[in-house]
């Protein structure tokens, strides 16, 4: 039975993932993930696709991207999985189907959602217990956003933008909404874990649009 083609409408945020054969590990070390990041910079810009979001687990990926019009984000996963694919059958000798199928995606459209799936995939490694606090895990946006460092392959969100008139009140306001610091205090690795504060900033994901 020939696949379903996947609607994609242009100016749009997406959530895409992507996860490893039977649930495998796609990374196997540090290298790995910089090899998959590296892809995604260079392939992100002839596709024309933002990142705004991402998280680089040991056997998903999550990105959060916008796609203007001129964007082509088939080509670009295609391109990514079989370039990482080549990598990493030159690296181990594997053989065999390293993804599950294709990408997932979800479209999202509204701001709270934006928001809301942004703090879910930068809390991927706090709730798979491989650290205690976002801050701690190397591969993901977070610390682009909440700590100001320097990330190649990172659009900022338009709705990020708007949390605050200053850098560094942005930096907090968005750490406030992405974690009650208090319950990552007190919980350990593998306990019940906060989801966040609901979203308080009135804007608009229209702005997106003119990225």
């Amino acid at each position: 039975m020939p696949r379903t083609k996947r609607l994609i409408l242009p100016n749009i945020a997406m959530h895409i993932m992507c996860r490893g054969n039977n649930k495998q590990n796609i990374f196997n070390s540090d290298s790995d993930k910089l090899h998959y990041y590296f892809l995604i910079r260079g392939l992100k810009q002839e596709n024309k696709v933002a990142i705004f979001h991402y998280c680089l687990m040991n056997n998903h990926v999550h990105l959060l991207v916008w796609l203007p019009p001129e964007s082509n984000i088939s080509k670009f996963m295609k391109q990514l999985s079989l370039s990482y694919f080549h990598y990493y059958n030159k690296t181990y000798g594997y053989v065999g189907h390293l993804l599950q199928g294709r990408f997932k995606s979800r479209i999202v459209d509204t701001d709270a959602y934006l928001l809301q799936c942004g703090k879910y995939i930068e809390l991927n490694p706090v709730r798979g217990s491989l650290v205690r606090t976002p801050d701690a895990y190397q591969f993901s946006s977070y610390n682009h956003y909440a700590k100001g460092y320097a990330d190649t392959i990172i659009t900022d969100s338009p709705l990020y933008l708007d949390l605050a008139d200053s850098t560094e009140k942005r930096r907090k306001e968005y750490a406030r909404l992405l974690i009650d610091e208090d319950l990552m205090n007190t919980n350990p690795p593998g306990g019940k874990r906060p989801l966040g504060r609901e979203p308080s900033p009135k804007i608009s994901l229209e702005k997106c649009a003119n990225l």
